[in-house]
């Protein structure tokens, strides 16, 4: 009987070690981010605080080195900054002005995406944004804490996203993309109303898409964002 080749067996063993470590690493780390993120939203770390990463590893109970991870994530979302020699502290909320400039942008960049999509969107794409829309129906809106409407808030990020991406126009699409990351702290102190007005607004966006009508496509997406402008600006002068 030939003898075995350990040397192989033990290739193969550390070889699956390190295909399961890069699971369980990325787990810890979405969990980790998760839940700053979510401290952050509901204002457990106070707009413009500072985010100490030995503090957090302490109460989330991990070593730094997935907190340092999160906090990275949470500074391309624009939710916490890094600042030279004091670290990283969580991101103001936006003035009256910052919000209006926010929206401007948006309204400059997507109606002319959403056009695009209703004219050059593949059917798989059409089928991705329509799936986006089930699944928002089966959930609640923007109310409560952050935990309430996550899923929520994230599908309709990704709703902006694919009919960004639908336009295919991939420098247009990357400049939609970058700028949600302020909104989601407004969702937090949005008007909590028991029906919310956004499906609705984003079904009109999607008929016009799936009819491949560019101009109403447009004009349905620059009433969206009109609206839900509209409505910052009131609970921020009621607040």
């Amino acid at each position: 009987m030939p003898p075995q080749d350990r040397s192989a067996g033990r290739t193969e063993e550390s070889d699956g070690k390190a295909l399961s470590t890069p699971p369980v690493r990325q787990v810890l780390s979405a969990s980790v981010y998760e839940n700053i993120k979510a401290m952050v939203m509901d204002h457990e770390i106070a707009p413009g605080a500072r985010v100490g990463i030995d503090a957090l590893s302490r109460t989330l109970g991990v070593s730094p080195t997935p907190v340092r991870e999160a906090l990275a994530r949470l500074e391309a979302d624009g939710l916490v900054v890094k600042r030279s020699l004091s670290g990283y502290r969580a991101t103001e909320l936006l003035t009256r002005r910052g919000l209006e400039e926010l929206f401007e942008m948006r309204l400059l960049l997507e109606p002319r995406a959403t056009a695009l999509a209703a004219t050059n969107a593949t059917e798989e794409q059409l089928d991705a944004i329509e799936r986006i829309m089930e699944e928002m129906r089966t959930l609640p809106g923007p109310t409560g804490r952050y935990a309430d409407y996550r899923d929520f808030a994230a599908l309709d990020q990704r709703f902006h996203d694919a009919i960004a991406a639908a336009s295919h126009r991939p420098l247009l699409a990357d400049a939609v993309e970058r700028l949600h990351s302020h909104l989601h702290v407004f969702r937090l102190t949005s008007a909590k109303v028991a029906e919310d007005p956004t499906l609705a607004e984003h079904e009109r966006v999607v008929r016009a898409i799936l009819r491949r009508k560019s101009d109403r496509a447009a004009e349905a997406m620059t009433e969206h964002l009109t609206l839900s402008l509209q409505r910052q600006l009131r609970h921020e002068s009621a607040s």
